[in-house]
């Protein structure tokens, strides 16, 4: 596909360096061109400024546009800055440690061709973790049970999701702006989007990568950060159990995924392969 609406790629970004450049490098070289790539630095100390400087110069054709977001630390108010500088008429909105499949732009894309569609959302592939394609046919499935679970209020996965413009402009005023503190971000967006009558779907070739990191946090950490979930509903007062399934499951898996991930990561030292750090906005 060629046509579609016009699309502009956003990645907050907070010290980063490790991963920024894979990031970037995988939104410029897709299949179908972003019409525009927006880096926010949140006043990042490491070499991540830097490296977006380079490349800029490396790649001198692209779309990418980098603002730097310095009144406020934090996810949220780096998104919110992201997406009100974006043009496109849908807003792509990824982690800085995500690697986009070569097609995604492609994909949301044709998504977005129907005009009801007010936000959109892709499976995962753990691309720091054993058995990668396993576990992105397990995200896959786990992402449509919730689906079905949830009959309203459907969840925008920060790491890889889509909003039409017009849609932003209608919800950026009801967002929780310090959802990052105790909440997740990515699910107060959905609210407000539900809220406000916007349609979220589920496109299963709307396929991004992320680093598995989070599990990299110690027990009490985790289960903060799982714990998020009801608090961001809670906060809301909305009481459908069926919502908190994502808690139930990421408690579930870490265990056994922290074993794993452990597991790999020693063995990508001893084969000399250098593996990605904890998320600085997360500790």
């Amino acid at each position: 596909m060629t046509g579609g609406p016009t699309l502009s790629i956003v990645i907050p970004a907070y010290n980063e360096e490790r991963t920024i450049r894979a990031c970037v490098v995988a939104a410029i070289e897709q299949t179908v061109a972003a019409d525009e790539i927006i880096v926010v630095n949140n006043k990042s100390t490491d070499s991540t400024a830097k490296m977006l400087k380079a490349l800029k110069t490396e790649f001198p054709d692209a779309p990418l546009v980098i603002v730097d977001q310095n009144d406020e630390q934090g996810i949220t108010a780096t998104r919110n800055a992201g997406f009100n500088a974006a043009t496109g008429e849908v807003i792509g909105r990824i982690d800085a440690d995500s690697i986009l499949e070569p097609e995604w732009v492609a994909e949301v894309k044709e998504l977005f061709v129907d005009p009801t569609v007010g936000a959109a959302t892709g499976p995962m592939i753990y691309y720091d973790m054993p058995l990668r394609r396993w576990g992105a046919r397990a995200d896959d499935n786990m992402r449509r049970a919730l689906l079905k679970l949830t009959k309203e209020y459907h969840f925008v996965f920060g790491s890889n999701m889509a909003i039409r413009s017009s849609a932003w402009r209608d919800v950026r005023d009801y967002v929780c702006n310090d959802a990052d503190k105790e909440m997740h971000e990515d699910v107060d967006l959905g609210i407000h989007l539900f809220d406000r009558g916007h349609k979220i779907v589920y496109g299963p070739k709307m396929v991004s990568g992320m680093s598995a990191r989070r599990l990299d946090a110690n027990p009490k950490d985790y289960l903060r950060y799982v714990r998020r979930w009801e608090k961001t509903y809670d906060h809301h007062k909305i009481l459908n159990p069926a919502l908190r399934a994502p808690m139930v499951v990421f408690s579930a898996i870490y265990p056994v995924g922290k074993l794993m991930r452990q597991q790999h990561l020693k063995q990508m030292e001893k084969d000399g392969i250098e593996g990605v750090g904890p998320s600085a906005w997360s500790g």
